[in-house]
């Protein structure tokens, strides 16, 4: 039974109980947060918010937190990955109907790297974990999954990491008075890191199939 499963048979209560537990580990919380937010039961935002207020408390550290931030999410995208290469398409056709399945095979199967890279940047409500079972379920080559999922969540950990530790309790403060806000501040960073990077592999793509028709 994989964390994800444990966490989503147990009561809310003892659910907000875990995610405390985890929270209190400080950075080595991120690894088995991580696991659990890159399964087909994730926690939105939760690894997001752990990395804020680390990095806001001890801003010296930040580069520690987004290193394990992307380390426990690579990890726990892994398991997923593997769960969805041994069980095949069925595996992600059990998560969504098979329309949605369908669109995100065929959204896999033109980006691929960029696909996985992407969505691993971009913060909620932006899905992660349909493109990790497709990239499980369709045998996507190892190498290149944990090159493009490192990426866009190294990116996205840095980011969250270094502005935390930048601006400290101010972030804080306007989190706790404005989350709405706040949560479009943040998809807006990201947002811009993600459409830079789209433009970055949508650029290389067209660059060669050029060189491959000269």
């Amino acid at each position: 039974m994989t964390i994800g499963v444990m966490v989503a048979a147990m009561k809310p209560a003892m659910a907000r109980r875990v995610r405390r537990w985890l929270f209190h580990l400080g950075g080595v919380g991120l690894i088995p947060l991580g696991l659990l937010d890159s399964s087909i039961f994730p926690l939105p935002g939760s690894m997001d918010l752990l990395t804020i207020i680390l990095s806001s408390r001890q801003g010296n550290w930040w580069p520690y937190y987004a290193f394990m931030a992307t380390a426990g999410s690579v990890l726990g995208g892994f398991v997923t990955y593997r769960l969805a290469r041994k069980g095949g398409k069925e595996t992600l056709e059990r998560k969504l109907s098979r329309s949605r399945a369908n669109r995100i095979y065929k959204i896999f199967e033109k980006w691929g790297f960029s696909a996985i890279a992407i969505s691993a940047l971009l913060p909620p409500p932006m899905p992660m974990v349909p493109f990790l079972l497709a990239a499980g379920a369709m045998q996507y080559p190892v190498r290149k999954f944990l090159a493009a999922l490192a990426f866009g969540r190294a990116v996205r950990y840095t980011v969250l990491a270094y502005l935390s530790a930048k601006y400290g309790q101010d972030i804080i403060t306007f989190v706790s008075q404005h989350e709405r806000a706040a949560i479009w501040a943040t998809a807006g960073v990201l947002g811009a890191a993600g459409f830079g990077v789209a433009i970055y592999f949508l650029w290389r793509r067209t660059k060669g199939k050029g060189r491959a028709k000269e």
